[in-house]
């Protein structure tokens, strides 16, 4: 890996760690979900991997340690291999509108699964269907950002890319 990389990987890692901090006063509105998307999208698979596992270990940091980072460190990849996936057979921003809409509905049932591991399947039940509100903002705020902001992000990163990289 070339030093370019990891200053690269460094840096959007960190527009994500802002970007989810500046959210953060919106319950379970963010752009962690959009910037992963496009992430994938421009720079690939292993990058964006990458950018998560550094991502998820920075959120260590900032919130401590708890059940909920094994869900992050496994949530975040599955994302970007979903989206890695489907790269061929999304065609435009509604198809990523709908992974990311269904991530968001999804969101707090995987979590109850791994809460599940941790301390019983009634906890897991509990904690799943005291979420369900938020998964819905999830869910649905996931739709109208990526909606909105995919496309244009993808743009901007992909003249970025080409800057950067001298191609």
């Amino acid at each position: 890996m070339r030093i370019r990389d990891i200053a690269l990987i460094g840096i959007l890692s960190a527009i994500i760690t802002a970007g989810k901090l500046a959210l953060s006063f919106i319950p379970n509105v963010e752009v962690v979900t959009l910037l992963f998307i496009a992430y994938t999208m421009v720079f690939g698979y292993k990058k964006a991997l990458l950018i998560a596992v550094v991502f998820t270990t920075t959120e260590i940091f900032i919130y401590g340690f708890s059940t909920w980072l094994l869900g992050y460190y496994l949530i975040w990849p599955i994302l970007i291999m979903v989206t890695e996936l489907l790269k061929k057979r999304a065609k435009s921003e509604y198809g990523y509108a709908i992974i990311g809409a269904i991530f968001g509905y999804t969101f707090g049932f995987f979590f109850a699964v791994v809460e599940s591991l941790f301390y019983g399947v009634a906890y897991g039940w509990v904690y799943w269907i005291r979420g369900l509100l938020f998964d819905l903002v999830h869910g649905t705020s996931n739709f109208i950002i990526i909606l909105i902001l995919l496309k244009p992000i993808v743009d901007i990163l992909n003249r970025l890319k080409r800057t950067y990289y001298g191609v």
